[in-house]
């Protein structure tokens, strides 16, 4: 006898340890928009939640302490955390935001997604990226191509064309 896949319908939140909680809320609420939904001083942890999020929280801070050992490149683990833009020009603002922080590490395009790639005063990485219409897939329904990424020419091209609402495409089982 098999049994069935767990089958998640999606991502609800991702946690983190951070060395500094204060530092990480400052970060996480003042250059990502996230809102503080509750601070929970006995753990030395925070719960936070995107402004357009129907999550009770998209993402928990748990504070280590200074003496925390810092993440180290390259091992096993978490890789980075990606957040979907719904606007091409949602993300070149993040861009320059990302860049006035200090945060931005690379960009690139993966042929049906646009990706911009940072890191939290933590070293945690994240990517903040926007999904093309699924309908513009094309090839790239099944490739995902590291090439370099135009945004000039992707907003010229994709400004005002929203995609968050392509999220679900299945079919709600029961």
């Amino acid at each position: 006898m098999t049994t069935p896949p767990v089958n998640p319908v999606r991502l609800n939140h991702a946690v983190l340890f951070v060395s500094d909680l204060r530092r990480a809320l400052d970060f996480y609420t003042d250059v990502m928009g996230f809102e503080v939904v509750v601070e929970e001083p006995r753990a030395n942890a925070a719960f936070l939640r995107l402004p357009r999020s129907g999550n009770h929280h998209d993402l928990g801070l748990f504070g280590l302490g200074a003496s925390a050992a810092p993440r180290m490149p390259h091992q096993l683990g978490l890789y980075h955390l990606a957040w979907q833009l719904d606007t091409v020009d949602e993300l070149a603002a993040a861009r320059e935001t990302l860049l006035a922080a200090g945060a931005l590490r690379g960009e690139s395009s993966h042929g049906a997604t646009l990706s911009l790639y940072g890191a939290d005063p933590d070293g945690n990485e994240f990517e903040v990226m926007w999904m093309l219409p699924r309908s513009e897939w094309g090839c790239y329904e099944n490739e995902a191509p590291i090439e370099r990424l135009d945004l000039a020419a992707e907003v010229a091209r994709w400004s005002g064309v929203r995609t968050a609402h392509e999220l679900f495409t299945g079919t709600p089982q029961g």
